[in-house]
């Protein structure tokens, strides 16, 4: 048996890693941690040690988790999974003396009493208790700290019959546990298996308690995190992909001039204009222009509802949602900016002192975005120069502006009032009350959110930024899409599983039919021997949704292709050399890039000098044209709705935009810019065709062959 250690990073749940602790658990955390190491400094009996990280455990976390602790029996100490003594086992703990070497476990020798007990405990619950739902297995002597997975006991000792027997000898013949020690030590010696534990020595925490540098921060957080309650007792974990941020998506609502209501029945939400509507919402506003404007000429006005009245709302409000994606997009892409160079404010283009009306906002969708730098014309070319040209159709002009009117055209002088729970703060940190102009208060709304700190280990500190990531505009999009009729937004947790259970077979499959042996597709990697043609199999995989909503099932399909690429082993620079340095997988239906060398996310930026570091580079250029491949050749959806089309769309642009990169031939000036997609995702009623599906289309169609060729 040999044992392999895994540092806390490598080990936790890395969505969970990037979940910030507050400032005030991490406080508490410092305080009891102290208490602990002073309790620590003496050589006492392993029964103090238990009582002291009994109290540590329990101050720290125990009191907003109310999880039982407490000795068990002969174990010396278990944390339940409920907080009664009566509920099962979830964490067993085996406790040293710190200068009892003899029993204690290392790396070296981990077949050790320590672990002998620990085997004996674990039965015990498995066996005689009937315990399936033991999460965590630890040794410890106060010092060192050695944490199993129980699934690894599962598989190495209770799904292997000769520790079941021996056990069962114990257990019937009366033997002692001096006996069951022994030939447990026998058995273990005759492993071959390589097994992982989570390692670490609290000691060299100590360093880091009076440091308020962000290495410091992060080593905290990575103990916090693995000692904690989510981690030993795999409790489910509030992941910001998977749940609306509701004080952002009522504040937006507000401003656009909409709000969510539970319908009579009770059965769903939807999402109607305000019973008495603020006449400088977005949407009044636009209603305003609307009314003044003919509409009898737009084609197929009919399909923006029967009455006039209809036609007026539903213009203004997909005229309003157009503006309301572009300026998202473009709230993400300033974040990436800024975080890119490294917190430089002058990347920060959406602020309202940048963007004073709505003709200059407009002037950003259409002469900044949409035209490439040397393009430009006029003032924006040098006021807007460091923002990248990105080449994609979300900034050109639609149709309904082109026969109506642009947000050009919106009133800039009035005002709109403050809601009521604002997350904007005056100069006293009280929340803001009062009218601001729309446009300053959508901007100055969206600036009071964090939109770009994905990938980051650290503390959310007193007045940091509620984060909104990519998802949660994704379930933000999809509800107020499909406004008319409620939105059902399929949860992270159900695409993640649909797509890797779907693609792997499909990829198995297709290497099957193109003539390898494996039946199982992790042993697909051992039989790849040319990565070209491995990559072109994987890419010739075409996956359609027909409903594609807001594209939450061909982002999970995005994202789980690419990991697929990397447990084959397959993924390659644009050199064609193989990435090996780097982690690549989905956990709580994210992306993850972990280097798992230096245990930390990978992150894009440039240097003082303007310039990324030239693995960055290839990592970075690496994701991007993967991501790029994948959704050009790969990811086709469908869906009635139009709006829906254009987010699905968006969507996967932000996909992309998460690794956009700086261009060598630019001298890092320009970013690489978006493709186009719009031939792959479409509009269009899924559940009509000219056939029934049992119907022989070569009968109904003369001379098809020849038609199709």
């Amino acid at each position: 048996m040999k044992l392999v250690r895994l540092t806390p990073a490598k080990a936790l749940n890395k969505a969970y890693l990037k979940k910030k602790p507050s400032i005030e658990q991490i406080n508490t955390f410092k305080e009891n941690l102290t208490t602990l190491f002073s309790n620590m400094a003496h050589k006492e009996y392993e029964g103090h040690h238990k009582t002291n990280v009994m109290n540590f455990l329990r101050d720290t976390f125990l009191k907003e988790q109310p999880f039982f602790i407490n000795l068990k029996n002969t174990i010396d100490l278990v944390i339940h999974n409920g907080e009664k003594a009566t509920d099962s086992v979830g964490v067993l703990l085996e406790f040293k003396e710190q200068n009892n070497a003899a029993e204690m476990m290392s790396e070296a020798k981990p077949n050790a009493k320590a672990l002998q007990e620990l085997i004996l405990y674990y039965l015990r619950e498995r066996i005689e208790s009937d315990n399936f739902e033991v999460k965590n297995l630890i040794v410890t002597n106060i010092n060192e700290w050695f944490i199993f997975d129980a699934n690894v006991f599962d598989a190495l000792i209770f799904k292997n019959n000769r520790f079941k027997k021996l056990f069962e000898t114990y257990k019937n013949d009366g033997k002692n546990t001096s006996f069951f020690y022994q030939e447990v030590g026998k058995l273990l010696d005759l492993l071959d298996e390589t097994v992982e534990c989570t390692y670490f020595d609290i000691r060299e925490y100590k360093k880091y308690l009076d440091n308020d540098t962000t290495e410091s921060k992060q080593r905290l957080v990575e103990l916090y995190k693995i000692l904690s309650p989510t981690h030993l007792l795999k409790l489910p974990f509030e992941n910001d992909g998977n749940r609306l941020e509701p004080r952002f998506y009522t504040e937006l609502l507000h401003i656009i001039g909409l709000e969510e209501v539970t319908e009579a029945t009770g059965s769903k939400k939807i999402i109607k204009p305000k019973r008495v509507p603020d006449e400088f919402s977005l949407l009044e506003n636009a209603m305003t222009k609307v009314r003044s404007k003919r509409i009898g000429h737009i084609a197929n006005v009919t399909n923006f509802g029967d009455t006039e009245s209809e036609q007026f709302l539903n213009i203004a409000l997909e005229l309003c949602i157009t503006w309301i994606n572009r300026v998202l997009f473009l709230k993400l892409l300033e974040g990436q900016l800024v975080k890119y160079h490294r917190g430089d404010k002058k990347f920060k283009f959406l602020a309202p002192s940048v963007i004073r009306d709505f003709d200059r906002l407009n002037k950003l969708f259409f002469q900044v975005l949409a035209e490439k730098n040397t393009d430009r014309m006029g003032s924006v070319k040098t006021e807007f120069a460091h923002i990248p040209y990105l080449n994609s159709s979300l900034f050109e002009r639609t149709p309904l502006e082109m026969t109506m009117f642009e947000m050009a055209n919106l009133d800039d002088s009035e005002l709109l009032p403050i809601h009521p729970r604002t997350v904007l703060k005056d100069d006293k940190g009280k929340p803001k009350t009062g009218h601001l102009p729309t446009l300053n208060y959508l901007l100055e709304f969206l600036d009071a959110y964090d939109f770009a700190a994905e990938g980051e280990v650290g503390i959310q500190e007193d007045g940091q930024k509620t984060l909104i990531n990519a998802a949660v505009l994704g379930l933000i999009f999809e509800k107020i899409n499909g406004y008319k009729d409620g939105a059902f937004f399929t949860p992270s947790f159900i695409t993640m599983f649909m797509c890797r259970e779907t693609i792997r077979r499909s990829v198995l499959q297709k290497f099957q039919e193109n003539g390898y042996k494996s039946l199982d597709f992790n042993d697909l990697e051992d039989e790849i021997s040319d990565r070209k043609e491995a990559n072109t199999l994987v890419n010739s995989i075409k996956i359609c949704d027909p409903a594609v909503g807001s594209g939450h099932f061909l982002v999970s399909a995005l994202n789980e292709m690419i990991a697929v690429k990397s447990d084959l082993g397959i993924l390659t620079y644009r050199d064609g050399k193989r990435v090996k340095d780097y982690k690549i997988y989905v956990e709580n239906d994210e992306l993850i890039v972990f280097d798992e060398e230096e245990s930390r996310f990978f992150e894009y930026a440039l240097n003082a000098q303007g310039k990324p570091t030239s693995e960055n580079q290839k990592l970075q250029e690496m994701l991007f044209h993967e991501k790029q491949t994948i959704i050009e050749n790969c990811l086709f959806g469908v869906d009635i709705n139009p709006n829906s089309v254009k987010i699905c769309r968006l969507r996967l642009w932000i996909e992309l935009l998460k690794n956009a990169y700086y261009t060598e031939g630019s001298d890092f000036k320009d970013l690489e810019t978006l493709p186009n997609i719009d031939i792959n995702i479409k509009c269009g009623n899924s559940l009509v065709s000219r056939f029934a599906v049992k119907d022989d289309v070569f009968e109904n169609i003369p001379n098809f062959k020849i038609k199709l060729n």
